[in-house]
């Protein structure tokens, strides 16, 4: 049986709220027995589903592989289980090493504690077996170790993807609190947009929401411009890997005519979104305009909005929202009718004080915190004046 076949374990951890989408996504990059869990979907598969879902999936955070499972009541029998893998056939002693640890109903005292003891463990088996140990490498290292911890068992699994998967590798310029990538790709996705639909992200900031939907409407590959974290592992497959990007550069045969409309009322976050879409190669796809939102005009008869609010946590914002809101909902009435307007935010005052009943309320979670995709259909011709 090749490497590309061979059934390995695997888990791709993903923003909350987003697993039953990406169990979709990994089945149709070839991942088997796909089970959706809080936060995250376990798959089986050979090298080949693995990296493809490194190169391709727009909604994991990251693709691990399961090397050790095991039973656990005390931090000796975390180190005993780190201890029992046998690192040296999985990468070399050369390369840099971090441990992380996350725990779900743990009875163990101190994460810092076991993360210390597996970083002991993967490198006392090295000295072990042969002779030195790896260095520890906080900031960029080339090989990270994940520790899951439920209440009486463990996983131990090597990370394929290195940077997050979110890092696409275009971004260039950052705006206040932007959206992580994979949560973008996911809520583009739960509006259920078609590519030939126009798609409008009025509060546009670095416009990531457009470059996610530019990319998946191009067939783009979302880890074409970035490296992996299998590329470092003894597994690695390099004939395997380099027919599978080549598969991916090539473009897509049919591409649909788009038409993707930004705007914000910050002038100079204009800047940042421009070079961001330069950046992911989908410019020429996006139309860009300095307008605000209440003000903004639908730029078709019919679309799909999506727009990132802020949330109200810095003082005097949440007093702002609360006056903004029932403006909005003036403003979609009267300037979007036709149109599916999604709203995702984590301030819950805003259904009521928008003052439209949504037709459709999806619970996300933008790390820790819990948010909402509203979704108002502004049905035509009923509130035009």
């Amino acid at each position: 049986m090749s490497s590309s076949s061979r059934a390995e374990a695997f888990f791709a951890p993903c923003p909350r709220g987003l697993e039953g989408l990406l169990a979709d996504e990994l089945r149709a990059l070839g991942a088997a027995d796909t089970r959706a869990t809080a936060g995250g979907v376990a798959f089986a598969g050979g090298w080949d589903a693995c990296y493809r879902a490194n190169l391709w999936s727009r909604l994991a955070s990251r693709v691990l592989w399961r090397v050790a499972e095991f039973d656990y009541a005390g931090e000796d029998d975390v180190y005993a289980a780190a201890r029992g893998v046998n690192w040296f056939d999985l990468f070399d002693v050369n390369r840099t090493l971090r441990v992380y640890v996350t725990a779900q109903k743990s009875p163990l005292q101190s994460l810092e504690f076991v993360t210390l003891r597996v970083k002991d463990a993967v490198c006392d088996r090295f000295r072990d077996d042969v002779g030195r140990r790896p260095d520890v490498d906080r900031a960029d290292p080339d090989v990270r170790v994940h520790v899951f911890l439920e209440e009486k068992r463990g996983m131990l699994y090597l990370d394929t993807s290195g940077e997050p998967l979110f890092k696409r590798g275009w971004r260039m310029q950052t705006v206040e609190a932007p959206l992580r990538e994979n949560l973008a790709a996911g809520i583009v996705m739960l509006t259920g947009w078609k590519f030939g639909q126009p798609l409008l992200d009025p509060m546009c900031g670095g416009a990531t929401l457009l470059i996610e939907a530019a990319a998946m409407a191009r067939g783009r590959a979302p880890g074409l411009k970035r490296a992996f974290g299998f590329e470092k592992l003894d597994v690695f497959d390099g004939v395997l890997w380099k027919e599978l990007r080549q598969q991916a550069a090539q473009p897509a045969a049919h591409a649909p005519k788009l038409a993707l409309f930004g705007s914000d009322a910050d002038a100079g976050v204009l800047t940042a979104a421009r070079r961001n879409l330069a950046a992911a190669g989908v410019e020429r796809w996006v139309t860009l305009e300095a307008v605000d939102l209440l003000r903004r005009m639908a730029p078709a008869d019919s679309g799909v909005m999506i727009a990132n609010p802020p949330y109200g946590e810095r003082i005097g914002e949440a007093e702002e929202l609360a006056r903004f809101y029932p403006k909005l909902g003036d403003a979609l009435k009267k300037n979007f009718a036709g149109w599916n307007c999604f709203f995702f935010t984590a301030d819950r005052r805003m259904e009521r004080l928008i003052r439209l009943q949504p037709s459709r309320r999806t619970v996300l979670y933008n790390g820790p915190l819990e948010c909402r995709l509203y979704e108002f259909r502004m049905v035509a011709g009923s509130h035009r004046s």
